[in-house]
């Protein structure tokens, strides 16, 4: 009976699989050596940064893995644009606008997939990805960006030696 109360009255949460990779996502992203030691700005805007540049070396991961991961790296998507949505009414932007930030929002994360796709094999295409997209091109120092860029190196490396069912679970290294 109460399996069909809830699904006459609700759907339950297809995205409950997939909170724990998405949770690790953020905490990956606050860890405090991108803060601290890489200088990116400890701001709504460098936050945002670093929460982009992490999921999209996880969806790429995900991508990867091929069809089997589609849905995964979709339902992370929505997590994230979920997310984003509470961040922007929490701050104090209305319906009207919401919509559009988060668009935007979209857009960036759409931005740092294409660039990070292209540059993980290269070294300087990465430092330039990263001064542009973490940065925006207003680095506080060449070493800092190639600081932070090493360390995103080092994280899609591990990455693609983690298991997808790691990964679900996760698991981020």
């Amino acid at each position: 009976m109460l399996s069909f109360l809830s699904r006459l009255f609700g759907k339950g949460d297809d995205l409950a699989p997939f909170r724990p990779l998405y949770t690790a996502v953020v905490a990956k992203a606050r860890d405090p050596f991108w803060y601290r030691d890489g200088r990116v700005p400890d701001t709504i805007d460098g936050r945002f940064d670093m929460v982009a540049a992490v999921l999209s070396l996880v969806l790429l991961r995900l991508e990867a893995e091929g069809a089997a991961a589609r849905e995964a790296g979709a339902r992370v998507t929505e997590l994230f644009v979920d997310d984003m949505d509470g961040q922007l009414r929490q701050i104090g932007f209305g319906d009207i606008v919401v919509g559009k930030h988060v668009g935007g929002l979209m857009g960036a994360l759409g931005g740092r997939l294409t660039a990070f796709r292209a540059a993980l094999a290269d070294p300087a295409a990465l430092e330039a990805a990263v001064a542009r997209n973490i940065f925006r091109d207003a680095p506080p120092a060449p070493e800092l960006v190639g600081r932070v860029a090493a360390r995103l190196n080092g994280f899609a490396d591990a990455l693609a030696a983690t298991s997808f069912d790691r990964l679900i679970a996760g698991e981020l290294p």
